[in-house]
């Protein structure tokens, strides 16, 4: 059997860091996307061979990537996209941004990232998960369908957002062959937590944060074989936070 192949954003850390190692542990070729050249810190085999610098935010240079992540690939295709990466900007001090104190750049740039970013590497990328009847998983969140007190408005509405292109997805790459999930996770453990995050946990009924772990574990089942007739779905990930 060829090895598939992973195009995974946002690796360096979290839940990212932990997707990659899940799937080389399952004998993935995993390919890495960020803003930031490799980091040495990151544990994997040909992390630095395979990593594609670029910036999903801008057209060029999405483009850029599409070509230097075609060039790489071989006959069989894309196995599947994994859009993790985002960005949730805060206030000063860390303080939630909420519509009144989000200014139009911040606007654009979050969608860029968390939206225009992943539509666009599905679309550009599409005949490649044809060629391989891939998947696509994106990496969502709680946020996306309730009020959260850290995360901001436009972070919140990118999410939702992100929940109806994976429908949409879903729905219009389905007679390719390609599978299209949403991972929604919810309080996880990560060393970008906002102070008082603790405190959620009270809420939560396992009463304990989530670890980068159990989502990359989901991740991984939805590019599987175990999940090939699920698509257009939204898993949780979040401890029975959302009952």
């Amino acid at each position: 059997m060829s090895t598939k192949t992973l195009l995974l954003t946002g690796a360096s850390r979290g839940i990212g860091h932990a997707t990659v190692k899940s799937f080389q542990a399952a004998g993935w070729r995993v390919l890495t996307v960020s803003r930031t050249a490799f980091d040495n810190r990151c544990p994997w085999h040909a992390g630095a061979t395979d990593h594609f610098q670029g910036d999903l935010s801008d057209a060029e240079a999405r483009a850029d990537l599409v070509a230097r992540v075609r060039e790489t690939l071989g006959p069989e295709g894309l196995g599947a996209i994994v859009n993790n990466a985002g960005i949730s900007p805060k206030g000063e001090g860390g303080a939630r941004l909420g519509i009144a104190g989000t200014d139009d750049a911040t606007w654009q740039q979050v969608m860029n990232v968390n939206l225009f970013g992943p539509a666009a590497l599905m679309r550009d990328l599409m005949p490649e998960l044809e060629t391989a009847k891939g998947c696509v998983v994106n990496v969502g969140s709680i946020v996306g369908s309730r009020v959260h007190p850290f995360a901001g408005a436009a972070y919140a509405c990118s999410k939702a957002a992100l929940a109806a292109l994976t429908r949409e997805a879903a729905a219009e790459f389905g007679p390719r062959g390609i599978r299209c999930n949403m991972v929604t996770p919810g309080e996880i453990e990560t060393e970008i937590l906002s102070p008082g995050t603790e405190e959620i946990t009270r809420s939560i009924p396992l009463r304990r944060l989530g670890q980068s772990e159990e989502v990359a574990r989901v991740v991984l089942f939805l590019c599987s074989e175990q999940s090939s007739y699920i698509s257009g779905a939204s898993i949780d990930v979040n401890g029975g936070q959302h009952v």
